[in-house]
């Protein structure tokens, strides 16, 4: 029998756990919080799958060559062939676990315009995809739960890699939040689908959950890194009391468009710069446009759904309704929507090949953490098929894994506390790549940025874990400045004020290792 461990239990964990225990292995799954709080639950808009349902020639192969163009060339061809060509076969399995998608007049799976594509292969659960998919996805993993399939461990977070004397991956050590207990969890291979690294940029739109501790504590343990220069704005979302939340790239898929007020008129600029996508056009696209028609946000940008039906906002985009009229005070169907791009999505991640395998024997990656089907932007829909395909294939592969070596007991890793808060820490760290790693960026503010990570100081009371994080969160905010500083062209999500063009010696990966405790960019 073979043990898999997963550590993540969004989208991409609960699919590994499933498809591995289904397969025959143990799994034990681990996780800090319940998976219906998940940042996977946040994914409004839909999925992509080229289901050719809607009459427009759609296929696979254009899927494929969507998602490149939109990833500017730098992401994994093999990867993004297996995941294109798997998309259809993924939203049959989800219906078949019990995904309830949108139908549309012929009973067929409902697709929408989705950015970078110019056909409808987006499939959504009105603007609640994602809480649709984990709702199935929980139910499917508690049947082999109360099966033995799977053992769950809700509460804790990883705190390091478990190696064997042969260097391969035997197992993770985790933290109890609550309580304080380490544990040590031993087995075959282990998966990683922890998400992105949130807390480097502050209040931006996702789960606390992604703290990004994982990721750049594996970089620490060897775990080769990549494209942590290239860092997603959703171009429309919207400030409330506690934080950014995001107006679904949906809304714009139905027919939103996006304007600013010049001589007393709404200019629709993106039918204007961009007549044949117009604010369908990439994410990364969008972006810089809004921050340019805006003089860097000097002047407000709309989201004007006044034109679409009362159907079209309050049922198929009710989330998006919900959000305006609870913590905006307005009524999408009569008032445009003030917005402005925030950080969304990090493509960058670990490196895994099209079989999400890391660089250490039976260590994968899966979901926002891995880094392989995105390049240098992310399509939307892309992001709940990446971890829905991430998990299946990790799992798929992990399941022939059978350690050789035996495990060693490293000792944990020593903090100095201190009396700085820890809020106030994580402020400065915030503060500091926000204002490098912006939509556009120079030598001169990353340089700066750098300087200024390294003299931070980091002791803080706090619990060891915590103090833990603020030192792993600038190792790897000094290697995505040192990625940016490194990639010098402009391309996708990176864009470089004294490099405004891109480089054909640039269409590659940027990869980051940490040896001897410094890092090292490739």
């Amino acid at each position: 029998m073979v043990d898999i461990i997963v550590v993540g239990a969004g989208i991409a964990g609960l699919t590994a756990s499933i498809r591995a225990s289904n397969s025959g292995a143990d799994v034990t799954l681990i996780s800090p919080d319940y998976s219906e709080r998940a940042q996977s639950v946040m994914a409004m808009g839909g999925i992509n799958a080229s289901m050719n349902t809607k009459g427009e020639d759609d296929s696979t192969d254009q899927h494929f060559a969507d998602t490149m163009k939109g990833g500017c060339g730098i992401n994994d061809p093999d990867a993004v062939k297996r995941l294109t060509d798997d998309a259809p076969h993924i939203i049959e399995w989800l219906e078949s676990i019990g995904t309830s998608f949108s139908r549309d007049e012929n009973g067929n799976v409902d697709m929408r315009n989705f950015g970078g594509q110019k056909k409808k292969r987006t499939v959504f659960a009105g603007a609640r995809t994602g809480k649709q998919i984990v709702s199935a996805l929980v139910n499917a993993c508690r049947r082999n739960e109360s099966l033995g399939k799977i053992k769950r461990f809700v509460g804790f977070r990883f705190l390091s890699l478990i190696l064997t004397d042969q260097g391969e991956c035997c197992g993770v050590k985790c933290i109890n939040e609550a309580t304080d207990e380490i544990r040590s969890f031993i087995g075959d291979a282990v998966i990683i689908a922890t998400g992105g690294y949130n807390p480097l940029f502050g209040r931006i739109l996702g789960s606390t959950q992604n703290d990004g501790f994982a990721t750049a504590k594996l970089f620490t343990q060897g775990v080769k890194l990549a494209n942590l220069e290239m860092v997603q704005y959703h171009p429309t979302t919207v400030a409330t009391t506690q934080k950014r939340m995001l107006i679904t790239e949906a809304a714009r898929g139905e027919g939103g468009r996006l304007f600013v007020e010049r001589d007393g008129e709404k200019y629709y600029f993106m039918k204007e710069l961009y007549p044949e996508l117009a604010d369908l056009m990439p994410r990364d696209v969008v972006s810089r446009s809004i921050f340019k028609v805006s003089n860097g946000g000097e002047k407000q940008v709309y989201l004007d759904l006044t034109d679409l039906d009362e159907d079209t906002v309050k049922i198929k985009l009710d989330e998006v309704y919900e959000i305006c009229t609870k913590y905006l005070g307005l009524d999408p169907l009569t008032e445009p929507i003030p917005i402005y791009p925030a950080v969304h999505y990090f493509m960058g991640g670990i490196k895994t090949d099209e079989n999400h395998k890391t660089n250490i024997k039976g260590l994968y990656a899966a979901g926002e953490c891995s880094c392989q089907y995105h390049g240098a932007n992310r399509l939307g829909g892309n992001s709940l098929l990446g971890a829905v395909h991430g998990g299946w294939i990790s799992a798929e592969n992990a399941v022939h894994e059978k350690v050789s070596g035996s495990p060693v007991d490293d000792e944990l890793e020593s903090v100095i506390y201190g009396d700085k808060s820890l809020n106030d820490v994580l402020g400065e760290i915030s503060e500091i790549m926000n204002g490098a790693m912006g939509i556009y960026r120079n030598e001169d503010d990353l340089r700066n940025a750098l300087l200024r990570l390294e003299k931070l100081d980091l002791k803080v009371n706090a619990k060891y874990y915590d103090c833990l994080k603020v030192q792993l969160l600038v190792i790897i905010g000094k290697a995505s400045i040192m990625s940016a500083l490194s990639r010098r062209e402009s391309r996708g999500a990176h864009q470089r004020l004294d490099y405004p063009e891109s480089d054909e010696n640039y269409e590659k990966s940027t990869d980051a290792m940490y040896v001897d405790g410094e890092i090292v960019i490739s």
